[in-house]
């Protein structure tokens, strides 16, 4: 499994959504990359990083209470689903249901101890 990227990233309710952009603004990170209505579902993310090279992604979700996740964008998502199922992580959504844009398709995945992952294949170009 060839993992790209690997870093935190926050779900959040539209309500707090602007306040932690401007946190992390105010911190050093920079709006690097943004996607509205994702799946026409009502969801924005915002990818940010700072002058270290770090990133942190920001979603406005459904959610009622902020969750922080790992966020790990991987060439083969099919691979990378079933190596977490394999490991005892269930798709948050009860199903195999994936969240999709133009550029990437996705799921949260949370382990049997309680953390998750924001499974992420972006969606190349060529592969389109």
């Amino acid at each position: 499994m060839q993992i790209t990227t690997f870093n935190p990233m926050i779900l959040t309710s539209q309500d707090h959504f602007e306040n932690l952009l401007k946190l992390f603004e105010e911190l050093g990170f920079e709006r690097r990359h943004e996607v509205d209505n994702i799946d026409n579902r009502g969801i924005t993310s915002v990818r940010m990083k700072d002058a270290n090279g770090f990133y942190v992604d920001v979603a406005q979700t459904h959610i009622e209470r902020d969750m922080t996740t790992i966020r790990m964008n991987v060439r083969d998502y099919e691979e990378a689903y079933e190596f977490l199922k394999a490991h005892g992580f269930k798709n948050a959504r009860g199903n195999d249901e994936t969240v999709e844009s133009r550029s990437a398709k996705s799921c949260l995945m949370i382990s049997s101890s309680g953390f998750s992952i924001q499974l992420t294949q972006h969606i190349r170009k060529e592969d389109r």
